[in-house]
């Protein structure tokens, strides 16, 4: 694995290592650069934020490091794996075996139940006991009573922490959660935050939030803060 110095890390291995990611896109006016020279490192275990202002590459960046889009220069290495050097099913691999997400607008199955919406990535991936380890998780964010009840009978905060449950279903290495309160009133995005954090913990997932959320970037141990496209503070 690539260990490039992190103050951050400790003694803990890097699980996460972006170096000079750039993400261009052609516009009317010429060439748009949404990510600019962004450089840092994510130690195994641990909770980091990406704030700034609307506009400010947060969603692009976590893109890039997730392999959803690929730089237009940079690299990033995820437990030594350089995302650059595969192809797009090298990539959707790493991302089926490596990485959990969750997602603002929530992006349940709206024809499957809460249990069947977190066994799904296990049963994509061919696996058996997929409810056996779905129900543990839903009454982990305290929706085991509603097991059979279907998202549109959900609240908004109660889609969400099935979300929760079915990105931790395959345990992942590391979490990505783009504005997972960005849907939400204040006291239900702190029921998320307290599920999320709880999930990680039980789970010692590494996360990585893009948030607008003061209080759910706060929680995390390190804010990585972005201003049109480059990093302003790595702390």
């Amino acid at each position: 694995m690539n260990s490039s110095p992190d103050t951050h890390a400790g003694s803990r291995p890097i699980i996460l290592d972006a170096q000079g990611l750039t993400k261009s896109y052609p516009s009317p006016t010429g060439l748009l650069t949404v990510v600019r020279e962004v450089s840092f490192s994510i130690a195994a275990g641990s909770t980091c934020a990406i704030v700034g202002p609307s506009g400010s590459g947060k969603t692009t960046l976590l893109g890039l490091c997730a392999g959803l889009e690929h730089p237009t220069s940079g690299r990033v290495r995820l437990e030594g794996i350089d995302l650059g050097a595969l192809d797009e099913d090298g990539r959707a691999r790493v991302r089926n075996e490596k990485i959990g997400f969750v997602f603002q607008n929530f992006q349940l199955i709206p024809t499957l139940t809460a249990l069947e919406n977190v066994m799904a990535p296990m049963e994509l991936r061919g696996q058996k006991n997929a409810a056996a380890r779905a129900r543990p998780l839903l009454d982990q964010v305290g929706l085991g009573a509603r097991l059979s009840h279907y998202p549109v009978q959900l609240s908004g905060g109660e889609q969400q922490r099935v979300g929760l449950a079915r990105a931790f279903i395959n345990r992942p290495i590391i979490l990505f959660a783009d504005e997972p309160t960005g849907n939400l009133d204040a006291e239900t995005g702190a029921l998320v935050i307290e599920s999320l954090f709880a999930l990680n913990a039980a789970h010692a997932t590494t996360l990585v939030i893009v948030t607008h959320d003061t209080e759910l970037a706060g929680r995390a141990q390190r804010v990585i803060r972005l201003k049109a496209g480059a990093l302003v503070t790595n702390s």
